[in-house]
């Protein structure tokens, strides 16, 4: 009887130390697949709100604080979709709004109603490939907005009504208490896994993905 007792214990000590092994590799695993957001400040990059387009166990965030209305934004975007293209399933981007210029909300709002119906990608290159249209410093006209997405199918009564959303205005003002913290200054502005990237330009940010890259895989 007492054999069977010691037997048992024995049996339950080892149980014991491989769940705490397994637990623990799950929790290194888990640590090394999610990256930097297992950093206590990884929300000041990432919000639940925030757009994200790519794969979603990507390991590398590229993290873009962006104005509909920039114009630099604009030049960048096809770059930056050339860039997502080259690395494939281990790079994803992460949108926050920067809303520096005047109708920059105005455009915010119009997304948010665009991404409700699905279309949030195609609202943003379509938004950006006539900003000159609606978005010009000199003659800026943001009625626009609802003469141009029309062309992707939306229902515009539903986008006009989603744009009245108070939560709109919440989420705008979460990425500005983020930008603040991070003294994010102008547009576009990039991070990679949570990191600045040195140098502005194409060549820097490929540079900066690439760094992420090798150390996530």
């Amino acid at each position: 009887m007492k054999n069977k007792k010691v037997l048992f214990a024995g049996a339950a000590v080892v149980l014991v130390v491989i769940f705490a092994l397994a637990a623990n590799f799950y929790k290194n695993y888990e640590s090394e697949r999610i990256g930097f957001l297992a950093q206590e400040n990884a929300s000041v990059f990432i919000r639940d709100h925030s757009p994200q387009y790519g794969n979603k166990d990507a390991r590398v965030y590229l993290i873009e604080f962006l104005d509909p209305e920039c114009e630099s934004c604009r030049l960048f975007y096809p770059q930056v979709k050339s860039l997502l293209k080259e690395f494939g399933d281990k790079v994803k981007l992460v949108v926050r709004y920067a809303p520096f210029h005047r109708n920059s909300k105005i455009a915010i709002r119009a997304l948010d109603g665009a991404k409700n119906q699905g279309k949030y990608w195609e609202a943003l290159e379509l938004l950006f490939k006539h900003q000159p249209e609606w978005g010009s410093h000199h003659n800026p006209q943001p009625e626009k907005i609802f003469e141009i997405l029309p062309q992707l199918g939306l229902d515009m009564d539903r986008v006009r009504s989603d744009m009245k959303n108070p939560d709109i205005e919440k989420m705008i003002a979460q990425d500005i208490a983020d930008l603040r913290k991070l003294n994010v200054r102008g547009t576009p502005t990039f991070f990679v896994n949570g990191k600045p990237v040195a140098r502005f330009g194409i060549d820097a940010l490929r540079e900066a993905i690439q760094e992420a890259v090798k150390e996530a895989y």
